[in-house]
């Protein structure tokens, strides 16, 4: 029997061997996306596709593939993604969430350290040459231990930020469309409505995923109710924030200073003027960017693949509802 073509549109920094075994693969090799012309027309005879964030997964894709038996990508987030459309063609969509946890949260609590306590700005003060002596207030900056920290979504990341806050002894407090009894009571964490967690928070981290009711949800009457020195985080997608508000709250001092690893649009320009804010740090979403990490992402999307193609379960399905026909 022929193997099922899929399409790479990525290559992934972890062995795709096993994939090569099961199926006839087909993979874009360059450090770059894939240019759009190019995956539309390597698609047209794939079963399934290994797909990474910045490809659009949308009707014109979806119908440029007639043969499309499942669509998997190397994320957590899927709004790159028609699932709606998806579902309607009966195309499981595979997904890693659990794979991506630790290393994002992780690196939230990094952000969140680097942006209380002035790190970036402290080493480019002494690479620039300008550490003279030692001052009782240079580079001060704010305690995280013992601190509010408000959490914007309760799911995984949510709940691991959570667990790392406690070696803080933080007060830790969230905000979530689904109230989680049990993490409060793992965790000790407790629920907030959304204006009272924008009230309380001495640092804000954002967990949740990136839907049309979320879309710009930290925009500027949001950002008006945050304490003037408070920090806000955001791990999750670019879109959640509005960046023209962020980046008057910033220079306007309605709240102290923010942390991204991911921007909207993605990537940011780099004539943006948060760039030049000294109180907003931007990493280029390297929230899941570790060797083991990758490693995981990577098998389970492979194992996504090979068995919706196999017609078995997937170690993730996003829409379960696909499978039913």
């Amino acid at each position: 029997m022929d193997k099922p073509i899929v399409v790479v549109s990525r290559k992934p920094p972890a062995s795709l061997a096993k994939l090569y075994e099961h199926c006839n693969v087909w993979e874009w090799e360059e450090d770059r996306p894939i240019p759009r012309g190019l995956l539309l027309e390597k698609i047209r005879d794939a079963e399934g596709i290994f797909t990474m964030i910045p490809d659009q997964i949308d009707q014109e894709f979806l119908a440029a593939a007639p043969k499309l038996r499942t669509v998997c990508t190397m994320a957590v987030g899927v709004d790159n993604i028609d699932v709606p459309g998806c579902t309607a063609r009966g195309i499981p969509v595979g997904y890693a969430p659990r794979a991506v946890t630790e290393a994002t949260a992780d690196l939230s609590f990094c952000l969140i350290l680097a942006l209380s306590r002035r790190i970036l700005e402290s080493a480019e003060f002494v690479a620039a040459g300008k550490w003279e002596a030692w001052s009782p207030s240079l580079m001060i900056s704010n305690d995280v231990f013992g601190k509010t920290l408000g959490v914007f979504g309760m799911g995984r990341i949510g709940q691991a930020v959570s667990r790392r806050a406690r070696g803080f002894d933080m007060t830790v407090i969230y905000h979530d469309v689904v109230r989680n009894p049990d993490a409060e009571q793992a965790l000790g964490v407790a629920y907030r409505s959304f204006d009272d967690l924008l009230a309380e928070a001495d640092i804000l981290t954002i967990h949740a995923p990136f839907t049309p009711e979320t879309r710009h949800i930290f925009n500027a009457a949001a950002l008006s109710k945050m304490k003037p020195g408070a920090f806000l985080v955001n791990a999750a997608r670019g879109g959640l924030v509005h960046t023209e508000a962020l980046y008057d709250a910033l220079r306007n001092g309605v709240i102290k200073g923010a942390a991204l690893d991911v921007t909207d649009p993605e990537p940011i320009e780099p004539a943006s003027p948060l760039i030049s804010l000294p109180n907003c740090i931007i990493v280029p979403h390297v929230g899941t960017s570790t060797w083991e990490t990758r490693a995981v992402m990577t098998d389970v999307t492979i194992d996504n693949l090979i068995n919706a193609l196999n017609g078995e379960t997937m170690i993730d399905c996003f829409n379960l509802e696909a499978l039913k026909g």
